[in-house]
């Protein structure tokens, strides 16, 4: 299939990207990666009047650690940001979601914060942008601003960028050592998107839960983030007991019936696969648990 036609632009500078933006009004679309937007032009899903692409835009491709942040620019690739040791050491959760994104090919041109833009439910990256707590940061022509998670998305497929905004880079803060994360999803077939999925945080002293919290893939609108920490703190993490968790969990979320699984489906799996995820974030070995 071939796409409708449409203006493309090139920018060098984000002052021209957001200007290119403002002339293109409302009809108009950033390209980073491509990966999520050529393929909805392909199939005449997205008819932008124009298409900025902001690839030519210099440092929108660095990522930054600090000793607060993973700090990841805008046209920042999922390959180089997975094979970044700093980003690895720093924040290891990042580099668990993903190893689950697509396959090899889509990760070494999709980027980590096209992914966050597009605001796809199904999608592991904004559900871990969710369990950090992290920021957009966006540029318009009324200048910067920086817009949290809980504010970020709206409904699936939709943030709260204007659409004279450019998201330039997204921030990750750093958790504590002392927390260990786990990501776990299933698909039908590898690299698909996930029927369900969940990214779990667990704060650990002394071999003891002090807090835990999950954020879901694929069962909720958007994402947001379940505490945990009533149903298993104080438990220690060799004998841990997610019963309590799950059903939080399951009463949590509200997913939806489509081709792919229904709804009772979705939410037994959700469960499912946060035991397997709160195990593995604390070390213990996965059980057999039908999903």
């Amino acid at each position: 299939m071939k796409p409708p036609p449409f203006r493309y632009v090139a920018p060098t500078t984000v002052d021209a990207a957001v200007s290119a933006l403002a002339e293109a009004g409302p009809g108009a679309k950033v390209m980073a990666g491509g990966q999520s937007l050529v393929p909805l032009l392909n199939m005449r899903l997205a008819r932008p009047s124009t298409v900025v692409d902001i690839n030519r835009v210099e440092g929108l491709d660095e990522v930054t650690v600090t000793e607060d942040a993973v700090v990841v620019g805008a046209t920042a690739r999922h390959a180089d940001v997975l094979a970044d040791p700093d980003v690895a050491s720093a924040l290891p959760v990042l580099g668990q979601a993903i190893r689950h994104v697509a396959h090899q090919v889509i990760r070494n041109r999709g980027t980590v914060v096209g992914s966050i833009v597009h605001a796809d439910p199904a999608a592991e990256l904004p559900a871990v942008l969710a369990l950090v707590d992290g920021t957009v940061q966006l540029v318009g022509p009324n200048g910067a601003r920086e817009i949290g998670v809980d504010d970020f998305f709206v409904a699936p497929m939709e943030s709260a960028i204007h659409h004279d905004e450019v998201a330039v880079s997204v921030t990750f803060p750093r958790l504590p050592a002392s927390t260990r994360t786990a990501v776990h999803e299933l698909a039908r077939r590898h690299g698909d998107y996930a029927m369900a999925g969940v990214v779990v945080a667990v704060d650990v002293v002394d071999d003891t839960v002090a807090g835990a919290r999950c954020a879901f893939i694929g069962v909720t609108d958007v994402p947001g983030v379940v505490d945990l920490g009533p149903d298993l703190g104080g438990q220690p993490t060799a004998d841990l007991d997610t019963a309590a968790a799950m059903a939080t969990a399951r009463d949590a979320i509200d997913p939806a019936d489509d081709i792919h699984a229904s709804a009772d489906y979705r939410r037994h799996l959700a469960g499912v696969l946060l035991d397997r995820a709160l195990r593995d974030a604390v070390g213990l070995p996965t059980q057999e648990v039908a999903a």
